[in-house]
């Protein structure tokens, strides 16, 4: 297989029309260049030049070789930038995982800047349960993900890496009797009906609330019908009953829901990123993008 070299020898004698202007050329001796260009011929199995007193021009099989090979040199360097910009984190596609209660539109600003400083890199996002994430992360299916905390089991292949933490408020149907609060405590809560519910194979969100409640001696009173989807507020804004969501979940409820903070010191919601031990480039940069922004945290 004829290497680099000589193909990058061979197209500088041909243009250049000897092998004298092209040794210069290329800073090399000329019976060096004479060498290679032998050695290509003897590979390749047949004459690329006639050599002549003044000169060289190329064989018909020559000229033909060299319409060929002439992109193979920008072909292989653009290969090699494209190659260290996909090492560098600067390219390629970023397989990224959500959580429903983490939604697309909350991660559009660290999306967006991460483009931004790495104009050829691409994003394919979806949506799935924490629990899950571990599993597509560890496996190598995706990238990154971004979990709500607490998850019921971890996998040695994967490191956590925590969010700050989040307000947790509460969403009320604008009839219902809390509703006149400007502050309400969890334990208020005792008789109110969510939409929300544990899921037994899960942890996220559902159970988070679900803990703080148990601290304060009571079980979530569960609504007739619940959701453990973003489809939850939905719910509320039905007035099928209340949910204990973080305070970025706000901004992107429907219309027809009233909001108000928890004022218990602990009504607080974690989230994490979520990555392999050995982190693709792009995804360390991703993960700088977000904890810049969202402020320094440690590893889980």
């Amino acid at each position: 297989m004829p290497s680099l070299k000589q193909i990058r020898y061979f197209l500088s004698v041909a243009d250049l029309g000897g092998f004298t202007p092209a040794a210069a050329g290329l800073f090399v001796a000329q019976p060096a260049l004479s060498r290679q260009i032998a050695l290509l011929e003897e590979e390749l199995g047949f004459a690329l030049f006639v050599r002549e007193p003044r000169g060289v021009r190329l064989t018909p099989a020559g000229a033909l070789y060299r319409e060929r090979v002439r992109g193979v040199e920008q072909l292989l360097a653009g290969a090699a930038e494209e190659g260290g910009q996909l090492a560098k984190g600067e390219a390629g596609v970023l397989r990224l995982l959500h959580s429903s209660s983490l939604p697309a539109r909350s991660l559009l600003p660290a999306m967006q800047r991460f483009l931004e400083e790495s104009p050829r890199a691409r994003i394919d996002l979806d949506r799935i349960a924490s629990e899950t994430q571990i599993g597509e992360v560890a496996a190598g299916r995706a990238d990154l993900g971004i979990i709500r905390l607490p998850v019921l089991r971890r996998d040695p292949a994967i490191r956590l890496l925590d969010l700050p933490p989040e307000r947790l408020w509460v969403a009320l149907p604008p009839a219902h009797a809390l509703a006149g609060r400007t502050t309400l405590h969890l334990a208020e809560l005792q008789d109110a009906a969510f939409v929300s519910a544990v899921h037994r194979e899960r942890g996220g969100l559902a159970r988070r609330v679900t803990e703080l409640c148990l601290q304060r001696g009571f079980v979530p009173r569960t609504a007739r019908i619940i959701s453990r989807k973003t489809s939850m507020l939905d719910l509320v804004a039905a007035g099928l009953g209340i949910a204990v969501i973080p305070a970025g979940m706000t901004s992107f409820a429907p219309t027809g829901i009233t909001f108000r903070p928890l004022a218990d010191a602990d009504a607080e919601a974690h989230s994490a990123l979520l990555l392999p031990l050995q982190a693709s480039p792009l995804a360390e940069r991703f993960v700088g993008v977000v904890r810049e922004m969202r402020g320094e945290a440690g590893d889980a």
